[in-house]
C-alpha cells in the first residue's frame, strides 16, 4: 500500500513539473513574440518617419509605448498575476498606438503602395497573429496545470509539494477595441 501511495506520488509529481514546464515554455513563446513586435516597430517608424515627417507625435508616441512594453519583459521566474497585468497593459498600449500609427499611415496613399510597407505590414500581421496563437496557448497550459493542480487526489500531492495555482492572460479592460493591428 505504501509503495503504491509512494509511486502515485512520484508519477503525480512529475506530471505537474511538466505541466509547470510547459506554462514556462508558454510564457517564454508569448514573450517571444512580444519582442518579435518590438524589432518590428523601429522599421515601421523609419517607414513612415521617411513619407510623413511631419506626423512626429504619432511616432513620439509608438515609441514611447514600446519603451514602456519593454520595461515589462519579465523572465519565467517573475511569472506572477501582478507582473502579467502590468504587461498586458503596456502591450495593449503599444497596440493601440500601433493601430493609431497605422491610420495615419492611411491617409498617405503613396506610403501604403511601397515595397517596404507592404512588406512591413504583413510582418506586422504574422506577428499579431503569432501573439495570440501565443496567448491561447499560454493559456491552455495555464489550465491544464490548474486543473491538475486542484483536481482531487492530485491537489493533495499539488499542495504538499508547493505548486501553486496560476492565472491566465487576461486582456486588460477596454482591450476589445484595440485587438489587433487592422490596415
Amino acid at each position: 500500500m505504501l509503495a503504491s501511495i509512494i509511486i502515485y506520488f512520484a508519477i503525480t509529481f512529475n506530471r505537474l513539473v511538466k505541466q509547470e514546464e510547459e506554462v514556462k515554455r508558454a510564457w517564454s513563446e508569448m514573450q517571444n513574440a512580444y519582442m518579435r513586435r518590438f524589432d518590428l516597430i523601429p522599421s515601421l517608424v523609419s517607414v513612415v518617419k521617411g513619407t510623413a515627417a511631419y506626423e512626429q507625435q504619432v511616432l513620439a508616441e509608438i515609441t514611447a509605448a514600446r519603451s514602456k512594453a519593454a520595461d515589462f519583459q519579465f523572465a519565467e521566474k517573475d511569472l506572477s498575476f501582478q507582473n502579467d497585468q502590468q504587461q498586458q497593459a503596456a502591450q495593449s498600449a503599444l497596440s493601440a498606438s500601433m493601430n493609431k500609427c497605422l491610420a495615419v499611415i492611411e491617409s498617405y496613399p503613396e506610403l501604403k503602395g511601397t515595397k517596404s510597407f507592404l512588406y512591413l505590414q504583413s510582418q506586422l500581421e504574422g506577428t499579431e497573429r503569432r501573439i495570440k496563437v501565443a496567448r491561447k496557448d499560454f493559456n491552455a497550459a495555464i489550465q491544464a496545470y490548474n486543473t491538475a493542480c486542484r483536481s482531487f487526489p492530485s491537489s493533495l500531492v499539488a499542495t504538499l509539494a508547493g505548486f501553486k495555482y496560476k492565472q491566465g492572460f487576461e486582456a486588460v479592460e477596454g482591450a476589445e477595441r484595440n485587438k489587433e493591428v487592422n490596415f
